[in-house]
């Protein structure tokens, strides 16, 4: 049984920043990509960022300075900060874990729930 469990989110005017962070937790054997995913009404998801085990990061161009992904692989935890954010920000952002289960024999991706980040003008 593996879970991820995201906090943060919310509103935060044009300019701000916000973070967001994402646990997972249960049966793991090993974790190799984190990312985060966002997807806003009437526009299709976009993969924001992405950071593998041994940290190597990738970002959208929408994002690409604005943004850092980060993790802490001891807490299973990968975090995302957001910097200068504008109205095309606002979404619902939700993170992704591929996880290989201490109990399974292939890696399997797993899903928070999805956090409301609004950004105001």
């Amino acid at each position: 049984q593996v879970q991820l469990v995201e906090s943060g989110g919310g509103l935060v005017q044009a300019g701000g920043s916000l973070s967001v962070s994402c646990a997972a937790s249960g049966s793991i054997l090993r974790t190799n990509t984190m990312g985060w995913f966002r997807q806003a009404p009437g526009k299709q998801r976009e993969l924001v960022a992405s950071i593998g085990s041994s940290g190597t990061t990738t970002y959208a161009d929408s994002v690409k300075g604005r943004f850092t992904i980060s993790r802490d692989n001891a807490k299973n935890t990968v975090y995302l900060q957001m910097n200068s954010l504008n109205v095309e920000d606002t979404a619902v952002y939700t993170c992704y874990a591929n996880i290989l289960p201490r109990y399974g024999s292939s890696v399997n991706t797993y899903w928070g729930q999805g956090t409301q980040v609004t950004v105001s003008s």
